[in-house]
């Protein structure tokens, strides 16, 4: 057994130096690893945010993490094989200012097994495959606030207000729009909404 010598909670030893139970540091502390005992989970406590900083050779900060009350803020780019929220707790991955990407060499994968999965956004959504397909694969697929065209022609307002089935018409620049359905394709005809997009 190797000797130990040290004051109170701190020990010395042949590997380093080793606290037990609660120790408090009043000044920076500099080592090369933190353990804690086996089958034991380490804690860092502070009244106010934990901050964890990756430096270089030249004193220069590469990496961030810190862990306050909203959650785990990360300065710089963060790769991880699992990430989790507590039990009966959301999980959001949030940028305030800039773009939040997520990146893997062989596909991303976003699920909700057992509810809803919603993307929402303030200006324009885009799903782009540069080699592949967008395959929508549901029992009902609906695409809500389309516009509707209205005949160039003269047409009773009262046929309107009836109407209950609809053609889906496209635009040449791709915008989709509804035309009321009739004998023929009625799309040329109320393509009129073309002009404002």
């Amino acid at each position: 057994m190797a000797k130990e010598d040290g004051m109170g909670n701190l020990r010395v030893t042949k590997k380093g130096i080793r606290l037990e139970g609660i120790s408090e540091f009043l000044l920076p502390l500099y080592v090369k690893e933190i353990h804690s005992r086996k089958d034991s989970p380490l804690v860092l406590q502070s009244d106010r945010n934990v901050t964890v900083n990756a430096r270089n050779h030249m004193g220069q900060l590469t990496g961030q993490l810190t862990i306050g009350t909203e959650g785990a803020v990360f300065g710089h780019s963060v790769e991880t094989p699992h990430i989790r929220a507590e039990p009966s707790q959301d999980l959001r991955l949030e940028s305030p200012t800039r773009s939040l990407i997520m990146e893997a060499p062989r596909g991303v994968q976003v699920s909700a097994a057992a509810g809803d999965f919603k993307a929402t956004c303030r200006k324009e959504l885009h799903l782009q495959s540069t080699e592949g397909e967008i395959f929508l694969n549901a029992e009902t697929i609906r695409l809500g606030n389309l516009p509707t065209g209205s005949f160039s022609s003269s047409s009773p307002s009262s046929s309107s207000s009836r109407q209950t089935v609809y053609e889906l018409c496209v635009c040449p620049n791709g915008k989709l729009y509804l035309s009321p359905a009739g004998v023929g394709s009625t799309c040329q005809s109320s393509s009129n909404i073309c002009l404002w997009s």
